[in-house]
């Protein structure tokens, strides 16, 4: 197997486990909701603070894959969010739920910044974009396993053996590319970081701020939708029971996957700009379906083309390459990416606020998991 290849394959199986763990807290919401007491407010909080952590780490990641390359960057900032999925299996209180999925999103936000940081060397930059988008596509893989199979398997084991599971994947991972991987092919060298200059560059670049804040909006929204009230949407506005719901994310989890493969295609062909921009058109078109709700009929492909035009907006990432030098590479991508992962965080926090004006998601309402000896749930139990 060509050396690339083999990076390429290891970094895109973290990236999976990760967005996996990133996406799981919109199928598990009411698991988390019926135990805990959680409000609509709270589980807001808690996903905000998983891209707060992770926005908070970026730029020192960005500094340090510079410097020292993704191999040991990378699996370093994972062990991170290994600790924070033994927090979460063993939370007894919001508190360290909150702690856990903080900690997951500090150490899930190497993995595709140090993966587009070992392209920028092992790719040319004809297939940079290429391998980028393929990278992100089997990655997100991982939001597909998090819909209707991890419902089962929620069902079958509980959310707790299932953090604690991907505690000992996500090590394994990490030792992985530790052990597997290399910064650079050999004899490839680049100048110090100090050399090319730092942050200072890349935020004086205007081309730097024409890419940021378009990809603020879509990658919020989309990863802010997908990652907790898309779920909360199907409880609440169509009030499915959690496996249907499940089915439902799928479709989202689908169009995710089919967006990062195609648009990294598209965008070889047409251009990253037009790829962009026919994107967000369709991204705003979706949004506005959701919010005159949709049949039943209807939730399904409008959730695939929510998903597949929101993650076109990701693409951005991979023009950093094309922007700053080799040496600066990762800050280049990671200061773009503060800007994107803080969007959700700001999503998370205000669609909590907006949702304290509407009738809260109680416990009682929400679909219980299927239990060993099941007994039928009252009226009042069900939506």
């Amino acid at each position: 197997m060509p050396k690339s290849v083999h990076i390429f394959s290891l970094f895109a199986i973290a990236y999976f486990v990760g967005y996996f763990f990133r996406t799981a807290n919109a199928v598990i919401a009411p698991d988390l909701v019926r135990e805990f007491a959680l409000s609509a407010s709270d589980l807001g909080l808690m996903t905000s603070l998983f891209y707060a952590a992770f926005a908070l780490v970026l730029l020192p990641v960005g500094i340090g894959l510079d410097r020292y390359g993704p191999r040991f960057i990378t699996s370093s900032v994972m062990a991170l969010a290994a600790l924070g999925c033994v927090l979460f299996a063993s939370a007894q209180s919001f508190a360290g739920l909150a702690a856990g999925r903080a900690l997951l999103g500090a150490g899930t936000a190497g993995i595709l910044m140090g993966a587009l940081k070992a392209f920028s060397r092992w790719y040319p930059p004809h297939l940079h974009t290429t391998a980028s988008g393929l990278v992100i596509g089997v990655g997100t893989v991982g939001s597909l396993v998090s819909t209707t199979p991890l419902s089962a398997l929620n069902a079958a084991v509980g959310w707790r053996a299932v953090f604690a599971a991907g505690a000992v994947v996500i090590a394994a991972s990490a030792g992985a590319i530790m052990l597997w991987t290399r910064n650079s092919p050999a004899g490839v060298t680049e100048s110090p970081a100090h050399q090319e200059g730092g942050l200072g560059v890349v935020f004086s670049d205007i081309r730097f701020w024409r890419i940021v804040g378009l990809n603020f909006f879509m990658t919020g929204t989309q990863l802010a939708t997908q990652s907790l009230w898309a779920g909360v949407y199907l409880y609440d506005v169509p009030k499915l029971e959690p496996l249907a719901a499940g089915g439902v994310l799928l479709w989202m989890a689908l169009g995710v996957v089919v967006g990062s493969i195609g648009s990294g295609r598209l965008a070889g062909h047409w251009g990253v700009a037009r790829v962009i921009i026919a994107a967000a058109a369709v991204f705003i078109l979706s949004q506005g379906a959701l919010a005159l709700i949709p049949s039943q009929v209807w939730l399904r492909p409008v959730y695939f083309v929510f998903g597949a035009s929101g993650v076109v907006g990701t693409m951005l990432l991979a023009q950093t390459r094309f922007i700053f030098p080799p040496s600066l590479s990762g800050r280049g991508v990671t200061a773009v990416n503060v800007l994107g992962s803080a969007a959700p965080s700001c999503c998370n926090g205000s669609w909590a606020s907006s949702s304290a004006r509407f009738p809260p998601m109680h416990p009682a309402t929400i679909p219980r998991r299927p239990m060993a000896s099941p007994s039928p749930l009252r009226p009042s139990e069900r939506f």
